[in-house]
């Protein structure tokens, strides 16, 4: 179909979103299946009129991202909503390069690495700015070291956690073992007591803060309470000192899950 253009939504649907895609437990995001799934159709069907390729969707999606973390350079409240707003776009941009893809048969490697480019990067830049923010602008050194420090840290720790599955894909390429399926089972640990901590860890699913969506919900709530304090750097202060010890809880954890699961044996 790498010519053609849909005669419906129906068959946009048919083809773009097959159950493989929709039923996926890791790969497709909450926003995804709660209502960007049901939007994009109608932006992949404006995108295939265009000549714009999978990767140029893509590579769209990256700088939108990246906008999103230059949005919150905005202080207050102004900057923070159109965070939250740029960060569901790039969603959205996300759902549609795959869609664009699928339709026109051109799933390349090339595309994956530019999706993880994006995400990468845009959830690093987050917590930097996110410690600028804290710190106040303009910034003022050394006096701003401490908060704009404990942006990058945790901007660390949150590319390292996202690294840790994709060390699990080249680990088993490595060894020579097969792809893992994106199914629930995949995941769980084999041993009974870090398979009880990671089921009790959904009832107070901290982990899931990190990604680029929660994120930005975060800090727009933080920027809400902080109307209402004396000092409005206080409330993004206050998110970064909570997000900073949970990103590193929930880094510890999800390597305790990978070492204990079948993804690493043999």
């Amino acid at each position: 179909m790498a010519d053609s253009r849909p005669e419906s939504l129906a068959q946009l649907r048919t083809v773009t979103q097959p159950p493989e895609v929709r039923q996926r437990a890791n790969a497709e995001h909450w926003t995804a299946s709660l209502y960007l799934r049901d939007i994009s159709p109608y932006l992949t069907w404006v995108l295939l009129k265009t000549s714009i390729s999978a990767n140029g969707v893509t590579g769209l999606m990256i700088l939108v991202g990246w906008s999103t973390a230059a949005a919150l350079l905005i202080p207050g409240v102004a900057g923070a909503a159109l965070a939250l707003v740029l960060g569901q776009l790039q969603m959205l941009v996300d759902c549609s390069d795959g869609e664009v893809a699928r339709w026109r048969n051109t799933r390349s490697p090339a595309g994956v690495f530019l999706d993880k480019v994006g995400h990468y990067t845009t959830e690093a830049l987050i917590p930097v700015i996110l410690g600028i923010r804290a710190a106040g602008w303009p910034l003022e050194f050394p006096a701003d070291f401490a908060w704009t420090t404990a942006g990058f840290a945790l901007a660390l720790i949150i590319v390292l956690n996202k690294a840790l599955n994709d060390m699990v894909h080249v680990a088993r390429a490595n060894a020579g073992l097969e792809k893992l399926s994106d199914r629930k089972g995949e995941a769980e640990p084999s041993q009974a007591l870090v398979a009880r901590l990671r089921r009790a860890a959904r009832f107070v699913p901290f982990h899931r803060l990190y990604h680029s969506v929660e994120l930005t919900i975060l800090i727009f709530v933080a920027s809400i309470v902080g109307l209402f304090l004396p000092d409005p750097l206080l409330a993004d202060r206050v998110l970064l000192l909570v997000l900073l010890p949970l990103a590193l809880l929930a880094l510890a954890g999800h390597f305790v899950a990978i070492i204990a699961s079948k993804r690493v044996r043999a």
